[in-house]
């Protein structure tokens, strides 16, 4: 390997150092702002109305509140919104209708894990535990629709959405059960002092509450801290946590009174004032910056800009080619700022059969999230049905290439050459109990004609020898959803350093192990 500009280096002195990423981040969102969630249809016999009820005082109906979630440098991480619908009655229960929304997206959706998630639940007006649970998760091509009731059996735990209204309740002070997953979990809220927190919906006296829980430690989530403002309305103002990679911030964007359209009831709906909001104050518009070619990368990618892998790929043991994988360049793309990733064949064998000097994949891609714009294949004859060139809408999730129609996809939706480089900033710790793969990461994938969501499941280190030496690893297993790639059975190995490097990839036959790292930063 290398650790400057030319200079050749072995791909030993490996360290341990395992990366919670963006598993955990999402964790403490779906926790503490109640956020994995899904709109859901009221069930006929379901009488909706705006009257709100005398208690319990958390629940606001028409209340919506936006969140904007920051993680380590990224802003914009992800969108959060609690919103309290109406009330009426469920079979015969006085209820209150929850809505709430996370949506991932930038650097957290393209490069680390895809989050676009709804959920409606149906709370007791009297207790505020969850009477119906209805959750929608977007994540794949085909939403997934989940259902809980507890109806006709009771519970006494709270569920993530409804556990904030009560903590709302009591002023961020207290300890409840709460079920997630099938799971229970005791959650201790506990006040300690006073602070005055700004956010882009104004500015709050808040109650800073301490939150800990056995659901927080299993995913590595510490020295979690919520805002509640310090009035009648108890608003989580501000979220923040911590994770082994970086920290973690919720803040308070808005704040609505949206009056719910109601069915005609027979008694009269009183008026709902709204509630005055906070002046924002006014942001300064930042000076536009002058962009130069080939700025360093985000630390947190894993890799640097002129950082070129060598690999030898044998079949049998036999060598067949080598092949290189290098993050070429940095440019502004028809005004657009380009990474321009890399995957060529520089050398072939007298066993090889498959590969032809001068084959190559080249993806311009985000150089913040690695979400690709546009990917181009050339092979020879044996591959000639992969020569393709493909372009990536990064809005809307559009797919195009020549001889058909654009087709939907999920946005950040990945090339198998962005996804090599894309999974080095992804959690992929094992999870503890191997019949409960928590851990896995969905990611879509684009290949050949369509969109795939690919599972990377990872395994425990493990010892492997690569070039001669002895170095520990993770392996990745990948299963495609596409017959002909898994009965391939896809595998990488990736080095339990910080930058992650992809120590060997199995395909099939064949197997490509690393024999060298170079850097060689582009002027």
């Amino acid at each position: 390997m290398n650790n400057g500009k030319g200079q050749s280096v072995s791909p030993g002195g490996v360290r341990l150092c395992v990366q919670p990423g963006i598993r955990a981040l999402l964790g403490i969102v779906l926790f503490s702002l109640s956020i994995i969630l899904i709109p859901f249809a009221v069930y006929a016999q379901t009488e909706v109305n705006t009257t709100p009820f005398s208690r319990p005082t958390h629940f606001r109906i028409g209340e919506k509140l936006t969140y904007y979630v920051s993680f380590a440098k990224f802003e914009n991480a992800a969108f959060a919104e609690l919103y309290v619908a109406s009330s009426g009655k469920l079979s015969g229960i006085d209820g209150i209708e929850i809505h709430s929304k996370i949506k991932t997206f930038d650097m957290v959706s393209a490069a680390f894990f895809l989050v676009d998630e709804s959920r409606v639940v149906y709370a007791s007006a009297e207790t505020g535990l969850p009477l119906y649970v209805t959750r929608i998760v977007n994540d794949g091509l085909i939403p997934k629709e989940s259902v809980t009731s507890y109806l006709a059996a009771p519970t006494s735990n709270f569920d993530i959405l409804t556990l904030i209204y009560k903590a709302r309740e009591m002023g961020g002070d207290g300890s409840f059960s709460m079920v997630d997953g099938g799971h229970t979990y005791n959650v201790t809220f506990r006040p300690d002092g006073n602070e005055k927190v700004k956010t882009p919906a104004g500015e709050f006296m808040t109650t800073v509450s301490m939150v800990e829980s056995d659901y927080l430690t299993a995913r590595g989530i510490t020295e979690l801290k919520i805002n509640f403002s310090i009035d009648d309305d108890r608003m989580p103002v501000l979220f923040r946590g911590k994770t082994a990679r970086s920290d973690f911030r919720a803040a308070l964007a808005s704040i609505e009174i949206d009056l719910p359209v109601s069915q005609p009831v027979s008694t009269p709906t009183p008026s709902l004032s709204p509630t005055p909001r906070p002046a924002a104050s006014p942001r300064p518009t930042p000076a536009p910056v002058k962009y130069f070619d080939n700025r360093p990368l985000l630390p947190e990618l894993g890799f640097a800009l002129g950082e070129t892998l060598n690999y030898r790929v044998t079949t049998s043991g036999k060598p067949v080619a080598t092949i290189s994988l290098k993050a070429a360049e940095r440019k502004l793309i028809q005004k657009v700022d380009s990474l321009l990733l890399s995957a060529n064949v520089n050398g072939i064998d007298q066993d090889n059969r498959i590969f032809a000097l001068g084959d190559s994949i080249t993806v311009r891609v985000n150089p913040d999230t690695l979400a690709p714009f546009a990917s181009e294949a050339k092979f020879g004859p044996l591959l000639a049905n992969l020569n393709q060139t493909v372009k990536f809408d990064p809005k809307t999730g559009f797919i195009s290439f020549p001889g058909t129609d654009p087709f939907d996809a999920p946005v950040g939706t990945h090339t198998l050459l962005s996804l090599i480089y894309a999974m080095r900033s992804f959690n992929l710790r094992p999870s503890k109990d191997p019949g409960n793969p928590v851990n896995d990461t969905r990611v879509a994938v684009f290949w050949e004609s369509k969109a795939y969501i690919f599972t990377l499941r990872p395994a425990n280190p493990e010892t492997i020898t690569v070039n001669g030496e002895k170095i520990l690893a993770q392996l990745i297993s990948i299963n495609t959803g596409n017959a002909q790639l898994d009965a391939l059975a896809p595998k990488v190995w990736l080095t339990m350093d910080a930058a992650r490097v992809p120590l060997r990839f199995s395909i099939g036959p064949y197997q490509a192990d690393l024999i060298s790292q170079t850097i060689d930063i582009p002027k």
